[in-house]
């Protein structure tokens, strides 16, 4: 099986191949994780968008659209764990914030990721961008900084993937270079300065052989070139393209620039929605894309905030739209990091040929810890039962047969607040968002939240005091699921 990886660590592309259990032959699969994409970036899923969407529209009107899917984190390294592991990353160590560009590994080398499962499965695998959350650089010079020109160990191979190319972290966080197969491919570096939003930088070494403008375009020629090699093969494979977009720095390519008229957040999910135009061109090219099941997300929602008064399109550099301009969240309540819909509901669209029903919608609760025990089903493997602890297989929601059957998914914000959700009802454990919008509150302090989202999907009305049972079965169960270590 050949694997491609392109983000978990920061920017990689995976690729691997495998049998499948749902299919007469064996299929491909992508995973593609947008980076800071909200629910209400897609006009699929918001017809009120002004930003044009075609590729992931055609990608939905082709599939299934979930309306109701969810990151495993309300921000970026937590969520790329969960995808990887099928383990919610509250976990580990991590238990709030992120990791940047030198953060110490975080995927435990017992746990068994997609990428090595897969593996054993009979893919052929590739990952870019961040792939494994966090590459091992070594040491610099009595201990000080890094030393770019040594092996970088561990790195996305190093959890089975066969081949990486990657950038360490979010395109925010320095290192900023390429790593491929563990080798720094550029270790010769200037000096990055920083640089305030919408180019938000931090200070930090920068490779002369990356910049910020193309690098969306240099993940994407990687990917390319892994289909069309193994599409002439006779393995299945498996790619795992994060994208850098449309995170900060807000740099679209200059072929975007001016393309919606709503700034360069606008013209940058522009951007994605053509890369992913792109990358399905070259599997349509190469005779492949009949036979591969694509997966299109967001590790979190959007950190565009809703304001009123001057905006993103009036000054690039406010970090926030009116609502007639753009609502980059949908009508759901909070931005990236917060506990709140808006921080974790996220595009989910899958396309199958043969398999999933063209135009089909489902409003299930999932989450992208189910990715693990899909891709199972997909390839015919059989998980551990000592892995993917908090995975549970889409293939009846796709193929539209059988019952679908998960425990309450599990919401976190930036700063360790938790949620439950189970059918119409979300209990926050805490007294605010969590993460950046006000009040953010503090994780299990009273009096705790709890929402009808089947009434109230903006959750503007918290109704614990009217259903007290409820919030106490919920809170049950939340306590259940962390102290279990465990949901399926």
């Amino acid at each position: 099986m050949r694997i491609l990886l392109a983000t978990l660590f920061a920017t990689a592309l995976a690729l691997i191949s495998s049998p499948s259990a749902l299919a007469s032959e064996k299929p491909n699969i992508i995973f593609i994780l947008a980076d800071d994409m909200g629910y209400g970036d897609v006009r699929a899923l918001n017809p009120k968008s002004q930003i044009p969407t075609p590729n992931l529209d055609r990608l939905a009107a082709d599939g299934m659209a979930f309306t109701d899917a969810h990151s495993g984190s309300a921000v970026c390294t937590p969520t790329r764990y969960g995808v990887l592991t099928g383990r919610y990353c509250w976990r580990t160590r991590l238990k709030s914030g992120v990791l940047n560009g030198y953060g110490e590994p975080l995927i435990e080398a017992y746990c068994l990721t997609v990428a090595g499962m897969l593996g054993e499965a009979g893919l052929s695998h590739r990952g870019g961008r961040q792939v494994a959350p966090r590459l091992g650089f070594a040491k610099g010079e009595g201990g000080r900084g890094v030393d770019l020109t040594k092996p970088v160990e561990p790195n996305p191979n190093s959890y089975g993937f066969d081949h990486s190319f990657i950038i360490p972290a979010s395109l925010d966080f320095p290192p900023y270079v390429f790593v491929e197969n563990g080798r720094v491919t550029d270790p010769e570096t200037v000096a990055q300065s920083a640089q305030k939003f919408p180019a938000f930088l931090r200070n930090g070494p920068r490779s002369k052989a990356l910049t910020m403008e193309t690098c969306l375009h240099d993940l994407l020629g990687e990917a390319q070139r892994f289909v069309r090699e193994s599409a002439k093969g006779e393995n299945p494979f498996f790619l795992y393209f994060p994208l850098t977009a449309p995170h900060k720095p807000v740099l679209p390519h200059p072929d975007f620039r001016g393309r919606t008229k709503l700034g360069p957040y606008g013209d940058f999910v522009a951007q994605v929605d053509w890369t992913v135009g792109e990358l399905m061109r070259t599997l349509e090219e190469f005779g492949a894309a009949e036979n591969t099941a694509v997966f299109y997300t967001s590790d979190n929602g959007s950190f565009m905030f809703r304001r009123d008064g001057e905006d993103h399109v009036d000054d690039a550099s406010i970090q926030a739209f009116r609502p007639e301009h753009h609502t980059a969240n949908g009508e759901l309540r909070g931005t990236k990091a917060d506990v709140w819909e808006g921080g974790h509901r996220v595009p989910f669209l899958v396309r199958w040929p043969g398999k999933i029903a063209p135009g089909s919608r489902c409003g299930e609760p999932i989450c992208h810890v189910d990715f693990m025990a899909t891709a199972a089903a997909i390839a015919g493997a059989k998980l551990p039962d000592d892995s993917a602890e908090d995975s549970f297989d889409l293939a009846p929601l796709l193929a539209n047969e059988g019952e679908f059957q998960r425990a309450p998914v599990i919401n976190h914000s930036a700063s360790g607040m938790f949620a439950i959700r189970d059918g119409r009802w979300k209990l926050v454990a805490g007294n605010g968002s969590g993460g950046r919008e006000s009040p953010k509150g503090k994780p299990f302090a009273k009096p705790y939240e709890l929402y009808d989202l089947s009434a109230d999907l903006g959750e503007a009305k918290n109704v614990i005091a009217e259903n007290p049972e409820v919030a106490a079965k919920l809170e049950s169960a939340l306590e259940k699921i962390r102290g279990s270590g465990r949901s399926r």
